[in-house]
């Protein structure tokens, strides 16, 4: 058999759960949604208790003798007449009771020992449910954009109307999740210096130009996710992960993936690892290295996972180390994304086949309702009742500018996603071998973010324990997205380094040291380690056989057709 895979990657949804197609992409299903949250709350017990404590809160706050508040953190209820107004302050502490009394069924029914899909599931609906029915969605639910109604003589009620029709028209119904004139791929995104050497119908491999005098002999190549552009790892100048990576004087080589269409629908997980083959043998020829060194981000790590036991069954020793950074490879470990995988892929091909790709709007609609009050209502609130225009930033433009997924590869990771194929050797294959994780012996960083609910650390932690080689592991603040995409400078970002992983990924970070600043400032020092002796830094880029085809950040980042 050959099988795969993968984990994607945040923000801007479509509002309408179809019972079929949801599965395909991961997404509860109108029946999963209902299942989970009927298991979780009708349980006659803990309902009639709930239901008690709830009434009670219910007369407390009645009476005005309650003292339930919002958090300070969240931004929902900021505006002072939540604390100062009678009516406001009983109507947010209604909610924030409700709310509270639903999570406690759900934090029960994960306690009584439910399975943790069925836990995930029923968070998953709730969460959706609960922010769904926040006051502050309503315009006379929310006084701060009551009060921006009047201040502007009724112009943001206006403008609000305007973004609504526009969302309708051109956005599937929801905020739009950025506003991308500021930002233009080659000029301040995905910016950086450099040529694309080698391309085919699947990738063009770009080489970055060394900003440094000498740089190290073994090259580092960069594997993206196929969920989404490159240019996360390219933003603006100073928030580019190459743009830091070269100033180490590493020499950065990275795969630019191709946006499917349907034609390519039949492209599978063979179909990627060979590129990663590919652009590893290309590296290597230009550099003169013998080996390289890898890092694959998000799903592109398990797409490197796979290409390394490969070369570990034919005794190839072309990738000299490897890190992953927000890469899950265990899908029996509790993760939001597996929770949805279902059971019926007859039920994804049908739906999958016929268009060939999964589109990006659907991918994208599949993380921004894992964060529904960030991603989905604090937009609406802002653009639709306030009136304001969507946000100026780099990281959601990036979001915003979607790929498609080819419907093989997409069932390939929905097996893995159910079965856990990586983990039984031999349950899969790649270009002719069979995966077996504990063959890979290189040495691995493991990098994860502590905040990441798409993959959670403890889960990327496991990696650890499934390879056969000497691993380190880094643990990043921040969210699966946000966390890579830190740059050295600011003082909120930290870092957690240790010892040796064990088995238990909360004995590491109790016993690990935490830092000021950015992973990539531990990450860079234990890549040049295993990157070899300096060299002078090459004066043109490419080689005779594979020359300059055109400037960084080449075509395929740029291709946008229809699905």
């Amino acid at each position: 058999m050959s099988a795969s895979v993968a984990s994607p990657d945040e923000r801007a949804p479509e509002p309408v759960l179809l019972p079929e197609a949801a599965e395909v992409v991961a997404l509860p299903s109108v029946r999963g949604v209902a299942g989970g949250l009927v298991g979780a709350l009708a349980r006659p017990r803990p309902l009639a208790r709930e239901t008690v404590r709830l009434g009670r809160d219910f007369a407390a706050i009645l009476r005005g003798t309650d003292r339930l508040a919002p958090s300070e953190q969240d931004e929902r209820f900021a505006d002072p007449a939540w604390r100062e107004h009678p009516g406001y302050r009983r109507l947010g502490q209604a909610y924030l009771a409700w709310g509270s009394s639903l999570a406690r069924l759900v934090d029960q029914y994960e306690a009584e020992g439910a399975d943790w899909r069925a836990v995930e599931r029923a968070r998953f609906a709730l969460n959706a449910l609960i922010s769904g029915m926040a006051p502050t969605n309503t315009l006379l639910g929310n006084p701060a954009a009551l009060r921006r109604a009047i201040d502007t003589g009724g112009r943001s009620v206006l403008q609000g109307v305007g973004h609504l029709v526009e969302d309708l028209r051109h956005h599937g119904g929801l905020p739009a999740p950025a506003d991308r004139s500021e930002f233009t791929v080659g000029r301040n995104l995905g910016a950086t210096r450099g040529v694309v050497v080698y391309r085919d119908d699947v990738i063009e491999l770009l080489q970055y130009q060394p900003s440094t005098e000498r740089v190290r002999q073994r090259p580092l190549v960069v594997v993206p996710p196929p969920i989404g552009r490159f240019y996360f790892l390219d933003l603006r100048p100073g928030r580019s992960f190459v743009e830091y990576a070269v100033a180490q004087g590493l020499q950065v080589f990275l795969i630019s993936w191709r946006n499917p269409t349907r034609k390519h629908a039949g492209w599978t997980l063979d179909t990627y690892a060979e590129r990663i083959r590919r652009a590893i043998g290309v590296a290597r020829e230009i550099t003169g290295s013998p080996d390289v060194n890898a890092i694959g981000f998000c799903a592109g790590g398990i797409l490197l996972t796979t290409l390394l036991t490969h070369p570990a069954a034919i005794a190839d020793h072309s990738v000299h180390s490897a890190g992953y950074a927000a890469t899950l490879l265990d899908f029996a470990t509790p993760a939001p994304i597996a929770a949805f995988a279902g059971r019926r892929l007859g039920a994804g091909r049908r739906v999958s086949r016929p268009r060939g790709v999964i589109p990006a709007r659907t991918m994208q609609s599949t993380f921004s309702w894992m964060h529904p009050d960030e991603l989905v209502f604090g937009s609406l609130v802002h653009q639709w009742l306030m009136g304001e225009d969507p946000p100026a930033s780099d990281l959601l433009a990036w979001y915003a500018d979607g790929t498609n997924l080819p419907a093989a590869l997409h069932e390939q990771f929905l097996q893995s996603f159910r079965d856990n194929t990586l983990l039984r050797p031999g349950a899969m294959t790649v270009l002719g071998t069979p995966v077996d994780l504990a063959e890979i012996t290189l040495p691995t960083l493991v990098i994860a973010a502590a905040d990441d609910h798409l993959t959670p650390w403890t889960g990327c932690y496991r990696t650890t324990q499934l390879l056969s080689g000497p691993a380190t592991f880094l643990l990043s603040s921040g969210g699966h997205l946000q966390s890579l995409a830190t740059p050295p400078g600011n003082p909120r970002d930290c870092y957690w380094t240790g010892g040796a992983p064990g088995p238990d990924p909360e004995d590491w970070r109790a016993a690990a040291e935490r830092h000021t600043g950015s992973w990539w400032q531990a990450w860079a020092p234990w890549t040049i380690e295993r990157s070899g002796d300096e060299v002078p830094a090459p004066v043109e880029l490419g080689s005779d056989l594979h020359p300059p085809l055109q400037p960084a950040p080449g075509s395929y980042v740029l291709d946008r057709p229809p699905p």
